[in-house]
């Protein structure tokens, strides 16, 4: 047998002294047939020793994990709902910024620029802005995943290639993000625009 945790509890004094002790088999048997062979070889042992809470190894496991499962399942629950909302602040930030300017839009068309030149334009304006949100995140990530390192399995805090996967994804959401503004801005009519001002 194989002791794994071994705790000693008094209920009404030191003369009631209850002793856990969880053992682990290998077996390949039926886990029942397994558990009552289990319950007579301890029974012939000691008949004030009872075998409780018979179960698999993966039921063990799974139990064990359950709560860190969870955890983590909210967590990424979370860093969706904070993705689409951060999607929908770029988005909007992107569409005011462009709706303020339809009439530098309108004028750089009328004065030739070709619309193809205006969509880059905004792509590039809005990317600079969420880079420099970008890397304003990787510093506070830097030093928040400190703090949560106990959460994190398989992954180290200031993991690399994490940070660039995380970062790459968040400029392609406000890429996207960015798009419909920048391609409604490139299809302004010049003179419509320059009318409105």
């Amino acid at each position: 047998y194989l002791p794994y945790l071994q705790t000693t509890t008094y209920l009404d004094g030191p003369e009631s002294r209850y002793t856990y002790l969880t053992i682990v088999v290998r077996s390949g048997g039926n886990l029942a047939i397994l558990a009552a062979s289990a319950r007579a070889a301890v029974s012939s042992l000691d008949r004030g020793v009872s075998v409780s809470d018979v179960t698999t190894m993966e039921a063990a496991i799974g139990r064990a994990l359950a709560r860190p499962r969870f955890q983590l399942t909210l967590m990424g629950l979370f860093a969706g709902v904070a993705l689409l909302l951060a999607a929908a602040g770029i988005y909007g930030v992107v569409s005011y910024g462009v709706s303020t300017r339809t009439p530098e839009i309108g004028l750089r068309l009328t004065l030739g620029a070709q619309r193809g030149d205006v969509l880059r334009m905004i792509l590039r304006q809005a990317l600079a802005r969420v880079a420099i949100g970008a890397a304003a995140g990787l510093a506070g990530a830097v030093v928040l995943t400190r703090l949560m390192s106990n959460l994190l399995y398989g992954v180290r805090p200031g993991d690399p290639i994490t940070f660039a996967a995380v970062s790459c994804a968040l400029i392609g959401v406000a890429l996207l993000a960015s798009y419909l503004p920048a391609w409604r801005a490139s299809r302004i009519d010049p003179v419509g625009a320059l009318r409105a001002e």
